[in-house]
């Protein structure tokens, strides 16, 4: 025999070989799935029930979802702070208004007013961004940067 033609089976042979065992990897990942126990039906159950109640798990998430965004529109995502003297230089800007509002400008404004003698405290509805009630200047300011205006 020619050296090519032993050198042409010797590499047919390894070509083969290399197919084979590729083959019978994949027919090991196959049987590898299969459990040990060779129970595919109680798998099958025991995935199932698995999913249910990762089913259930996320309706129960979804209707979280719903209630929190159902809130959201009333929830406070607007604020802001002015300080200002409210007794003419008195006590040095120790007075506050605070607007806490929605997305909306549904909310209040809260003034506290503070001089050396004693501290008020006003709060006040705000409906679309306009106090229910005559506002101060600085409670119009809280209001006014509160909704960025």
């Amino acid at each position: 025999m020619s050296d090519w033609l032993v050198i042409a089976i010797v590499f047919l042979v390894v070509v083969l070989a290399i197919w084979q065992t590729i083959q019978l990897q994949q027919i090991r990942k196959q049987v590898d799935a299969v459990p040990k126990d060779g129970n595919v039906f109680a798998l099958i159950d025991s995935t199932t029930g698995r999913i249910s109640r990762v089913e259930a798990g996320l309706a129960v998430l979804d209707q979280r979802v719903q209630d929190i965004e159902a809130r959201l529109p009333f929830a406070v995502t607007r604020n802001a702070v002015v300080a200002y003297d409210a007794f003419g230089n008195i006590t040095g800007q120790l007075s506050r208004s605070m607007a806490l509002l929605s997305e909306s400008g549904d909310g209040i404004v809260i003034s506290i007013l503070v001089s050396r003698e004693e501290t008020l405290f006003f709060a006040k509805e705000i409906r679309a961004g306009v106090g229910s009630e005559m506002l101060s200047p600085e409670e119009d300011r809280a209001v006014a940067n509160a909704m960025g205006r």
